[in-house]
């Protein structure tokens, strides 16, 4: 059975968490130059390539940092602005992070209205091009697109409920489209483990064959046989003492006359 492979894009993540989480209390953060403004070559090079997160315009203002110390800004926020004067609010909408320093966000971050993540374009191999596409619910990831193999197409897609995986479906034959998904593999999990996989032999879109995790299911079995004889011998314990309670009842009332 394919085994997943996560261990770039938990690098990423960790990296991510890292620099995200850093970036509101360390560092020196300055305001970006608005779209348009005068600046030097220096200021030009120096500042974090942009163009996923929104334009700096009348509705949105943006800040730098450099979280790294290097003197090179590597996390960009863009804010947008509601109101004008005393009464002006701003919420975070978008957040670039440069993680190899190359001047490229590897890592951007969109914020819904109640500034809660809903959507992460991560670049796992630094080649300057998205190719790990998270997507979210009231904060907590529900799908997670991604190109593997680096042709410009997702080729793999992950599901979730609650933050825990629960499915995947898999394009090995690369013949997906922006238009048209077409997955020939489908694997299931329960418990953060990889519960079956069913696989599509003749490209009609359905499951031809299955692999299954025969330890993992003998374990759940075994767990499933356990947990039916403990309830039946707790339906047992709980009819001998309504029997006994019955006994004694009756036992009281043949002393008393009653």
């Amino acid at each position: 059975m394919r085994a997943p492979v996560y261990i770039a894009r938990t690098c990423i993540a960790l990296a991510c968490g890292l620099v995200l989480g850093a970036c509101s209390h360390s560092g020196s953060t300055k305001p970006a130059a608005a779209s348009g403004a005068a600046s030097s070559g220096a200021e030009r090079a120096n500042r974090l390539i942009s163009g996923l997160c929104p334009a700096v315009d009348a509705t949105h203002r943006a800040t730098e940092e450099d979280t790294s110390g290097d003197g090179v800004p590597d996390v960009r926020r863009v804010f947008l602005i509601v109101g004008t004067g005393d009464t002006a609010t701003q919420t975070l909408v978008c957040r670039e992070v440069d993680l190899n320093g190359d001047g490229r966000p590897d890592v951007v971050r969109h914020y819904d209205d109640e500034g809660r993540v809903r959507m992460e374009e991560a670049d796992r191999n630094f080649d300057g091009k998205m190719d790990d596409f998270s997507y979210f619910a009231k904060g907590r990831v529900v799908r997670e697109e991604l190109d593997t193999n680096h042709d410009g197409r997702i080729d793999t897609k992950y599901y979730f409920d609650n933050g825990e995986r629960t499915r995947a479906e898999l394009d090995t034959l690369g013949r997906s489209t922006a238009d048209d998904w077409r997955p020939n593999v489908w694997e299931y999990y329960a418990g953060g483990r990889l519960l079956r996989v069913g696989t599509d032999l003749d490209g009609d879109g359905k499951v031809d064959r299955w692999d299954r995790d025969a330890p993992y299911q003998a374990e759940l079995a075994a767990a499933r046989a356990k947990a039916e004889k403990d309830e039946a011998a707790e339906e047992g314990e709980s009819s001998s003492s309504a029997g006994g309670a019955g006994e004694s009842d009756a036992s009281a009332s043949n002393q008393t006359g009653d």
